[in-house]
């Protein structure tokens, strides 16, 4: 029997992707293209092991998989939009909640340019029935008057940052938000903790939500991004994640 194979980058994906088998591994993330997703369904059924999981590795690639799948630690209300129907049918559970203003995200955008707020759900359902909509949109209630945190967990290594921007509800650093140090508190790392083991995610940057009441909330999660109101700068990131993938490594040689 051949040895065990490891793959480490797209190429080697690609190369061997028809002959791995049970036992092999793959290193990631890598950069899928759009519709090879289901060869990590694939290679799972196979037996092939995942550092980070394919789970993860699914859930980084898309904002309406991680409402779908960790919706749990969400603003409640929170919810994805397939088409305009899904809209429809949420208007009167909106309407009960008093009509309040909902942000929708767009699947797959980044920087925080797919992110709109409207005034409410009937707004936005009337805007689909005069013209598209560019679904599947994540669609959620306004948490108003809610702080922005970001929180980077690596092995046991975690900080924290809250964004701010008195000018507007986005508080991306993209968009013109700024930062400062926030303590990691037991409720924040044990919350972190319990999304990651949920998405199987060995490392994360998780964007969180804090409500005026202190409910925390998951906005979303990845395995790379901006650390501009880190402590951490890029170089040592990639060093963690370096380290955390010779530990997986070498549990996977020794089993």
């Amino acid at each position: 029997m051949p040895p065990r194979l490891i793959v480490r980058t797209i190429i080697e994906f690609r190369r061997h992707y028809r002959h791995l088998r049970s036992g092999d591994a793959i290193l990631g993330p890598l950069p899928w293209r759009e519709g090879e997703e289901a060869k990590l369904l694939d290679l799972v059924n196979r037996g092939v092991v995942f550092s980070p999981s394919a789970l993860a590795q699914m859930l980084i690639r898309s904002k309406v998989a991680q409402a779908e799948v960790l919706g749990e630690f969400m603003v409640p209300g929170t919810f994805v939009a397939y088409s305009l129907p899904d809209l429809a049918r949420r208007l009167g559970e909106f309407q009960t909640m008093g009509g309040s203003q909902v942000v929708t995200k767009k699947d797959k955008a980044h920087l925080g340019l797919g992110v709109s707020l409207w005034p409410s759900l009937e707004v936005l359902y009337s805007l689909g029935g005069l013209q598209g909509l560019p679904f599947p949109l994540v669609v959620q209630p306004f948490l108003a008057g809610g702080r922005d945190l970001r929180a980077v967990v690596l092995g046991d290594y975690a900080e924290a940052y809250e964004r701010l921007n008195p000018l507007s509800f986005r508080k991306n650093l993209f968009q013109g938000g700024s930062s400062r140090p926030l303590e990691v508190t037991p409720e924040i790392f044990a919350f972190c903790q319990r999304v990651m083991a949920r998405g199987q995610f060995p490392y994360a940057i998780l964007d969180l939500l804090v409500s005026a009441a202190g409910e925390l909330y998951l906005s979303e999660i990845s395995m790379k991004g901006g650390l501009t109101g880190a402590r951490l700068s890029q170089a040592e990131f990639r060093e963690r994640v370096r380290s955390l993938e010779e530990v997986f490594v070498q549990q996977w040689e020794s089993s």
